[in-house]
C-alpha cells in the first residue's frame, strides 16, 4: 500500500515502537520518515522495514532531534526513564508526540512534559491504548446510560500472568524502581487510567498494599542453581527461562514477544545462548529486582463511589475483569463480553464487542490508537485521542498517590483541583 499523508519519525525501535509503525505502514494512512534506534540490529531491520536511507537513521532520540523537524510527529517508545527529555525536545522543534506510558518516571518531568507541549501547542497523546477497545466504549456507554443506575463500586483486576511478570518484572527492564519505576506505574497506569475512564472522576482518597513477596533469595529451592540451564529443579519450576523462551520458537507471535526480547536469533541455538549469557537466564530468586509481585489500590471517589484495584503475578496471563455495582443493576466484564443484570427484571444481557484476545495483549488496541494519532496529525485536531496532556497527568498523579500510600501506610488525599477525565459520563 502506498503511503501518504503525515510523516512520523519513531524514537525506540522495539517492540512498542515497532508495533505502531508496522500498523502506520500497513493502513498506509501515514508514512514513517525516520528511526532513532540505540540497537544496530533493530535500527538496520526497523530501516529495511520502513525503506529509510542512511540519513534518515539515527543512533539515538538526540541525533534525531538534532536533525530538526524531520517530521510532522514523533512516536517516542525509549525506555521509561528517557521519556521526559525526548518529548519536551519533540515539543520544542513542533512535532506532536505518541508518547508510551507512563509519560515519565516522576511527577515533575511529567509536568515538564505537559508544559513543554502546552507551550509549543502541540499534540500529545500518552498510550493509554486500553481507552481504544470496543469494549472499553460499549462499557462506558452501559454505565453513562444508566443501565445499572448510579456506579456505587468497582473492583478491577489485572493477572499479569505468572511467567509474563518473570519475564518483564523480574527478569527483564521493568524489574527494579530505580532503573524503570513502582510496578504500579511501570504495567498498572493503564489500569488506574482505565478505571478513572470508566468512573468519569479522578478518585478523591488512595491508599494502597502490597509488597515483594516471592521472588526473593530467601524463597530459592534448595538446589537451584543461578542460571535455569544448570538448574537441577528446573523442570519443576514455574518459571523456568527454558522451557518459557524454547517453547516460542516456531510460533511467529510469542518470537516477536517475548522472545524477541531475550535474542533475535530464532534458533534453539541462539535461544540457549540468550539464556547462558544474558539477564533472562538468571533463576528468578537470583535476580536484583525489587518492584511488587502484588498489589491493591483502594479509591474513594468524590461521589463517594469506592473502587479497588488488584495487580498479581499469580495469575494466567489473562484480560483484565472489571465488576462494577450499581443501584440498579451491575455488570461483568472480563475484556471480551460484559454481562449487564438488570435488578427489576433479573435478566442478563450479554455484550460482545468482539475486538479483545483471550491472552491479555492489546494489538488491536495498540492498531487503534496508531491510527487514531495519524487522524489527529492529518486532521490537525485532537479530537480523535482520548485524553490529552492534562488527563493524563491527573491519572498517573493518582498512580504516584497510591505508591506513596503505599510505602507510607498512608491515606492520600488528591489535589481537589485535578482535572475531570474527557468524556465525563457520570450524571
Amino acid at each position: 500500500m502506498q503511503e501518504t499523508g503525515p510523516a512520523i519519525a519513531v524514537a525506540g525501535a522495539g517492540l512498542r515502537g515497532r508495533g505502531y509503525a508496522a500498523r502506520i505502514r500497513e493502513t498506509g494512512a501515514g508514512r514513517i520518515a525516520a528511526v532513532a534506534e540505540p540497537d544496530p540490529v533493530r535500527r538496520a531491520r526497523f530501516a529495511a522495514e520502513h525503506g529509510l536511507p542512511p540519513e534518515r537513521t539515527f543512533p539515538g532520540w538526540r541525533e534525531l532531534a538534532a536533525a530538526g523537524r524531520v517530521a510532522d510527529g514523533v512516536i517516542i517508545a525509549t525506555q521509561d526513564a528517557a521519556h521526559a527529555e525526548p518529548a519536551v525536545r519533540f515539543a520544542e522543534l513542533g512535532c506532536h508526540i505518541l508518547l508510551e506510558k507512563p509519560m515519565a518516571t516522576s511527577e515533575a518531568d511529567a509536568l515538564r512534559i505537559v508544559d513543554a507541549v502546552e507551550r509549543a501547542g502541540v499534540m500529545l497523546a500518552v498510550c493509554h491504548v486500553l481507552r481504544y477497545t470496543g469494549y472499553t466504549r460499549a462499557l462506558r456507554t452501559l454505565i453513562a446510560d444508566r443501565r445499572i443506575g448510579t456506579p456505587i463500586s468497582v473492583q478491577h483486576l489485572e493477572p499479569v500472568g505468572w511467567w509474563h511478570h518473570a519475564h518483564s518484572y523480574v527478569r527483564g527492564n521493568w524489574r527494579r524502581v530505580d532503573e524503570s519505576g513502582p510496578m504500579l506505574m511501570t504495567k498498572s497506569c493503564h489500569d488506574i487510567d482505565w478505571l478513572v475512564h470508566v468512573m468519569g472522576e479522578i478518585p478523591a482518597r488512595v491508599s494502597s498494599f502490597g509488597r515483594l513477596s516471592h521472588f526473593r533469595a530467601e524463597n530459592r529451592p534448595s538446589g537451584a542453581a543461578a542460571r535455569c540451564l544448570d538448574c537441577a529443579v528446573e523442570s519443576r519450576c514455574p518459571y523456568s527461562a527454558t522451557r518459557l523462551y524454547l517453547s516460542c520458537l516456531g510460533d511467529p507471535d510469542r518470537e516477536t514477544w517475548p522472545l524477541g526480547a531475550v535474542t533475535d536469533d530464532r534458533t534453539e541455538e541462539g535461544v540457549l545462548r540468550a539464556l547462558r549469557e544474558g539477564p533472562y537466564g538468571r533463576c528468578v530468586y537470583a535476580c536484583d529486582n525489587d518492584v511488587v509481585d502484588h498489589q491493591v489500590v483502594n479509591m474513594e471517589f468524590p461521589s463517594g463511589a469506592t473502587g479497588v484495584f488488584t495487580m498479581t503475578a499469580f495469575s494466567p496471563a489473562a484480560q483484565r475483569q472489571t465488576r462494577v455495582f450499581g443501584t440498579s443493576g451491575c455488570l461483568e466484564g472480563d475484556g471480551a463480553r460484559i454481562s449487564v443484570r438488570d435488578f427489576v427484571t433479573g435478566e442478563v444481557e450479554t455484550v460482545e464487542p468482539g475486538d479483545a484476545s483471550p491472552d491479555g495483549r492489546h494489538d488491536r488496541a495498540d492498531d487503534a490508537l496508531a491510527d487514531a494519532f495519524v487522524a489527529a496529525l492529518a486532521g490537525g485536531d485532537p479530537a480523535p485521542l482520548s485524553s490529552g496532556p492534562r488527563e493524563s497527568l491527573a491519572s498517573h498523579r493518582v498512580v504516584w498517590a497510591a505508591e506513596r500510600a503505599r510505602l507510607d501506610g498512608a491515606v492520600i488525599d488528591l489535589a481537589p483541583d485535578s482535572p475531570p477525565a474527557k468524556g465525563t459520563v457520570r450524571p
